[in-house]
């Protein structure tokens, strides 16, 4: 049973807030998300953190400036998410821009996995590049830098992962969360991290006076992936990644993105001059996560690269393509491991490590996070590790998926409130040395490769932590609205000005909650439940997006305002996101 609970503001910030200026309602949903002060809301880019703040980031900055100036090859190392290929996209884009000889290499998750491994670098190694530069990756590669310096090879690392109990022993390393580094936004995707670092390269060359007879890079024009990046990490949206998140979708919406964000939302039929955050996180970042997922993530990075709307659009087709046969995968998985949970029982456990031999390795993060959304439950979904090249064919051509290696399964994991899983899976591996192979990763989100005949040693080892660091009371799912509305709140206004700002992890779009009586009710699309409410405040289209389960007669509604268009027209309509019903 899911718990409906109001949250708290304070009402002198809110006061503070109407008193600047802001609207009572949004003053209300702004307080309850830490805003204090309305200088909070001004997205414009001066109000960015200066790059100064960053630990080492004017060493890397000098570094990569000689290399530049010494004409030195440097190879990228990207990862193969939607964060890694968007910030190799920038760094790519970026470092041409400054002057620098710079070409990527992605790792196959198939073959080689995550991360600045010693494999990786042998392989990049092919190339001669002079300098690897790891963008959202690198600060757990110890033995891939050791590696890459046995080579001959220096290396610089980017990244935004949080270290473990030794760093690499890299030339320099850029990483908000890296021990003394001071920047106070601990959120930074690697995206973010890599354009700071190309902020910081612009203004050393400025100080060498590179910009005397041309003119310096408008680094302005990777915001649009720096936006994308930033959202699809999930990463949370403080005051810092708004702005740069709100400078990004701007530049999409006056249609001057790069041309692979064009192309991929319109194969998804959504207009760039209307795009959100939603439609970077759900939209955008499926189709491009989709490449890494079961193929090679080459493939969506040259989609971000390319300036030739034709070529984007080829490529974006593919992605698309891709996307639709990940959601195939993945509904096949879900209903499996539906069908292996049919007798289970949320009081029996406090987390859920499921394994399936016939389960995608590229899929089983979204897997893991559709159970934990179902079972509010920190959850591990493995599948056997699965082999494939490492840098993939050329674009239009698949790469070969190989055979699945027996023996190593690679589990994903996501998480609750109440449990940080990388550090529940430091302590399972601290009190089990040999249980699991390797592992890193976030708070909500993290990896891990064990063997197969170890599995229900760590399922048991798992749910003891689990047990140990949540109480009953986390395993209640809780959804937190910010109240009911007047009467003169429901209005299309309104609903405009919340459509316009910058909702997501950390900040979470706004909820609200009411008594309402269903008028009408029908399904549309065959799987959407179209409903006409009533309540003593009015009469309101509303819909319920992937449900068709019929609503009683009378429902107490968790809603949020949304704009409908059709027909060029617009009007007020109220999205369900859950209901109770009498």
């Amino acid at each position: 049973m899911n718990k409906i609970t109001q949250r708290p503001y304070p009402a002198d910030t809110t006061q503070r807030l109407i008193r600047s200026g802001v609207a009572p309602l949004l003053a209300r949903i702004y307080a309850a998300r830490g805003i204090e002060s309305s200088t909070q809301l001004d997205t414009d880019i001066k109000h960015l953190l200066p790059f100064t703040l960053l630990k080492n980031v004017e060493k890397m900055a000098g570094l990569l400036a000689d290399a530049i100036a010494d004409r030195k090859r440097i190879l990228i190392v990207a990862d193969y998410d939607a964060d890694g290929a968007t910030a190799c996209a920038v760094a790519m884009r970026g470092l041409s821009a400054l002057g620098a000889r710079a070409d990527f290499i992605v790792p196959n998750r198939f073959e080689y996995g995550y991360g600045l491994t010693p494999e990786i670098v042998q392989l990049a190694a092919k190339s001669t590049p002079d300098i690897l530069l790891t963008v959202d990756n690198g600060i757990a590669s110890v033995e891939g830098v050791a590696e890459a310096k046995r080579l001959g090879m220096q290396v610089l690392v980017t990244d935004h992962h949080l270290p473990g109990d030794a760093l690499p022993d890299a030339l320099c390393i850029v990483n908000p969360n890296q021990p003394g580094c001071s920047f106070p936004s601990k959120n930074l995707a690697g995206v973010g991290v890599m354009f700071y670092v190309l902020m910081a390269l612009r203004a050393e060359m400025r100080k060498r006076g590179a910009f005397a007879v041309k003119a310096e890079p408008n680094l302005g024009n990777l915001l649009d992936l720096v936006a994308l990046g930033t959202v699809a990490d999930v990463v949370r949206l403080d005051d810092n990644n708004r702005i740069l998140v709100q400078q990004g979708l701007q530049r999409i919406r006056a249609g001057r993105s790069c041309a692979g964000i064009q192309a991929l939302l319109h194969v998804a039929r959504r207009p760039a001059a209307q795009a959100t955050a939603y439609e970077m996180g759900f939209i955008v970042g499926p189709r491009l996560n989709a490449a890494g997922r079961l193929e090679d993530m080459s493939l969506g990075i040259h989609c971000l690269l390319t300036d030739d709307a034709a070529e984007a659009g080829e490529i974006a087709a593919k992605l698309d393509a891709l996307n639709h046969e990940r959601r195939s995968i993945e509904a096949d998985m879900q209903d499996s491991a539906l069908a292996t949970l049919n007798a289970f029982d949320p009081e029996d456990g406090f987390s859920l490590s499921l394994f399936n031999e016939d389960w995608h390795q590229g899929v089983i993060g979204i897997l893991a996070s559709r159970l934990k959304d179902k079972f509010h439950r920190p959850v591990i979904a493995f599948a056997r590790s699965q082999t494939a090249p490492a840098r993939g064919t050329p674009v239009g051509a698949p790469p070969h998926r190989g055979d699945p290696s027996a023996g190593e399964l690679k589990g994903s994991g996501r998480s609750i409130a109440g449990l940080h899983l990388r550090d529940a899976l430091d302590l399972v591996s601290k009190r089990h040395p040999h249980l699991i192979l390797k592992f890193g990763g976030h708070a909500m989100a993290a990896g891990l490769s064990i063997n197969e005949d170890k599995l229900n040693d760590f399922r048991s080892a798992f749910e003891k932590v689990a047990q140990e660091l949540l109480d009953a009371e986390a395993l209640v799912k809780t959804i937190a609205t910010d109240g009911t509305l007047d009467a003169g709140e429901f209005t299309l206004n309104i609903a405009r000005d919340l459509q316009r700002q910058v909702w997501g992890q950390g900040f979470p779009e706004p909820l609200f909650e009411g008594d309402f009586r269903v008028q009408t009710q029908r399904v549309v699309g065959e799987k959407h439940l179209k409903l006409k409410l009533s309540s003593p405040t009015g009469s309101f289209d509303a819909i319920r997006f992937f449900s068709a389960e019929p609503a009683p007669d009378a429902i107490h509604a968790v809603y949020s305002l949304s704009v409908n268009e059709y027909n060029g027209s617009e009007t007020l309509q109220l999205i369900v996101r859950h209901w109770i019903g009498d």
